[in-house]
């Protein structure tokens, strides 16, 4: 019972949180205003400025900033103990990660749709605008590199869930075009979307289906990185109504529906047991992991490190590059910023909690050990975290494990369980990894435009990187570079088709603290955007400043002290990872420096070419 009343507790705190912080941020501090006009009305191009109800969006934008981080995060959080990492979510979410999104969001959609590094050059400066950009090239380029890897081991694991993942194309395709030229009501499509994609989880995985889903699971991690980097390019170029949003969409119907039949069956299971033991007993639901354990074998120090693995879920970077890179070009209501922005970052907190029951409980409801036993229980988790790992398989396999005993609690069958978990993990990568190439060419081509703008003459008409402005180059530049990236072999070994396709996995320990790094740096355009106009700071002042200390310490950290499980990158000689981990901590630290040097002179100083005039005093604004 302990563990379903988390659960609940858990649900009615982010719906409480969600309609008192989340409302007091939209009406008095944002000043969200039914009135305004917002960018993908202004600047309509049926492209990438398209109005779209609140619904459509607030699903492309959950399935975009949700990915594998709430599910890995968590699961290898818990090895600290399911205490300090259900702490950190539910706190994380609410008053760090939500404010966050939000903020980011409402900047944008003020700044006709533009990033936050391009708006971070208009309320603070220049000089940070093309500091903040190179980061999120550097960011995206990782995360273009390794989903791609992360989405062929997924389907390698399972098998049954290629089809039902494939199959999401034409169906979104094909929803986007009747919804786009029919304007039908988006009942009856989302419906059958939803039965369709359902039907593709059972049946998917049988007669010539199987044949074909192991054929494909057989692919070189090479082959679906270039398949799915192809299909990214598609994605990014397309209009968004053609397949970014009806995807996001009813991938977001599906997944949001399997978290409920994940909630359902953890219910039965607090109250009727597991799924039958070989033995016929059906397992007590109970919580497996420790409480706290604050040193594992072989973690690092859980401070700082538990709030730079668990990102996604509690806050993350990468959020503000969805926040005010696609979702702030979609929204046709300023006043859906709330349901889409702080929403949206709750569901995530929700579906992270979820995680760390399946992992801190669902495992202990039965696991096939080594030699065909079936373990129950501390020893079923013990399986499975004996030892600090970081390895994305184990991982992904305690939670769909985990989850499907719930679901297999209530009477699913375990193939149709374990098939529809992994389509969970698999269609949350997908959509990242879309939004991610659509992101990485906002931020070329506006590389490129700042670029231009700091030449003149003769010198802008031979502008070397001119040409990224358009978008089609862009999109390939984003995608050539991530896959050099990926195709560089592991360490130590040749190319080849076989090994290739790992190259993400290079500087993939860069990402955590540059993620984290970068949602501090995306509170201080948020916090200069704020006192600019005159608005209160302290609410983000706190954890502004924590989402700086943290990744601060945890890259300082792994550069230079290193434990004797982990040692530094210097002692081993991680040249690379040394060389770049260096150079952000100094482009971090040059930025920190401007920004406090121009804080005080700053309050109530509205910045040079304001996109937003003030408001009238006599427009009331509009209730959040």
């Amino acid at each position: 019972m302990s563990v379903l009343l988390i659960a609940i507790l858990s649900g009615v705190g982010f719906v409480v949180a969600y309609h008192t912080y989340g409302r007091w941020l939209g009406h008095k501090i944002f000043s969200l205003s039914a009135r305004a006009v917002c960018p993908s009305t202004r600047l309509n191009d049926g492209v990438d400025y398209v109005p779209t109800s609140k619904t459509v969006v607030f699903g492309h934008h959950f399935t975009s900033i949700a990915g594998t981080g709430p599910i890995v995060g968590p699961a290898i959080a818990i090895m600290w103990g399911w205490l300090p990492a259900l702490l950190w979510v539910l706190l994380g979410s609410v008053f760090i990660g939500a404010v966050h999104d939000l903020g980011a969001l409402v900047v944008s959609l003020r700044n006709n749709g533009q990033t936050v590094g391009d708006i971070a050059g208009r309320v603070m400066n220049r000089r940070v605008r093309l500091l903040f950009l190179f980061i999120l090239v550097l960011s995206l380029t990782i995360v273009l590199a390794i989903f791609g890897l992360v989405i062929a081991s997924v389907f390698r694991l399972y098998p049954s869930a290629i089809f039902p993942c494939t199959i999401q194309i034409p169906i979104a395709i094909a929803i986007g075009c009747w919804l786009h030229h029919r304007g039908a009501n988006l009942l009856l499509p989302s419906l059958m979307a939803l039965a369709v994609m359902y039907l593709t989880v059972i049946y998917g995985d049988v007669g010539v289906l199987h044949k074909i889903n192991l054929t494909m699971a057989g692919w070189s991690s090479w082959t679906w990185v270039v398949l799915l980097l192809l299909y990214s390019y598609a994605a990014s170029v397309l209009p968004v109504w053609v397949l970014l949003q009806p995807r996001d969409y009813i991938n977001s119907l599906q997944l949001i529906s399997a978290l409920g039949l994940i909630l359902v069956g953890l219910a039965w299971a607090a109250f009727a047991g597991g799924a039958p033991l070989p033995d016929g007993a059906r397992p007590a639901l109970q919580l497996a992991a420790p409480v706290v354990n604050w040193s594992p074998q072989g973690a690092p120090l859980i401070f700082p490190f538990l709030f730079i693995t668990i990102a996604c879920g509690a806050v993350s970077g990468f959020h503000c590059l969805v926040s005010s890179g696609t979702s702030s070009k979609q929204l046709k209501n300023e006043t859906d910023a709330r349901f889409v922005g702080y929403g949206s970052m709750l569901l995530e907190g929700f579906l992270a909690v979820l995680v760390i029951l399946a992992c801190a409980a669902g495992v202990g409801l039965g696991l096939s050990g080594a030699d065909g036993s079936v373990l129950a229980g501390q020893e079923a988790w013990a399986s499975r975290y004996a030892v600090w790992s970081s390895k994305l398989g184990p991982l992904v396999a305690a939670f769909v494990d985990g989850s499907a005993n719930f679901l297999k609690a209530a009477g699913i069958p375990g193939g149709v369980a374990v098939a529809l978990m992994g389509v969970l993990v698999a269609s949350f990568a997908g959509t990242t990894m879309d939004t991610a190439c659509r992101l990485q060419r906002y931020v070329v081509q506006e590389l490129a435009s700042a670029f231009a703008e700091r030449t003149s003459g003769a010198a802008r008409a031979w502008n070397p990187i001119g040409w990224l402005r358009n978008k089609h180059a862009a999109t390939l530049f984003a995608v050539a570079l991530a896959a050099l990236l990926a195709a560089v072999p592991p360490p130590g070994q040749e190319w080849s088709v076989t090994n290739a396709g790992q190259g993400g996995l290079i500087l993939w320990p860069l990402f955590g603290a540059t993620n984290q790094l970068l949602g501090g740096l995306s509170f201080m355009v948020i916090a200069f955007y704020l006192w600019r106009r005159s608005r209160p700071v302290w609410f983000l002042t706190l954890p502004m400043i924590f989402m700086l200390i943290m990744p601060l310490w945890a890259m300082t950290w792994q550069l230079f002290v290193g434990g004797a499980d982990n040692p530094s990158w210097i002692s081993q000689g991680k040249w690379t990872l040394v060389a770049i981990g260096l150079a952000t901590l100094v482009l971090e630290t040059w930025m920190i420096v401007e920004a406090a040097l121009m804080f005080p002179r700053a309050k109530g100083v509205l910045e040079q070419n304001a996109l937003d005039a003030p408001a009238p005093a006599s427009e009331p604004a509009g209730v959040a």
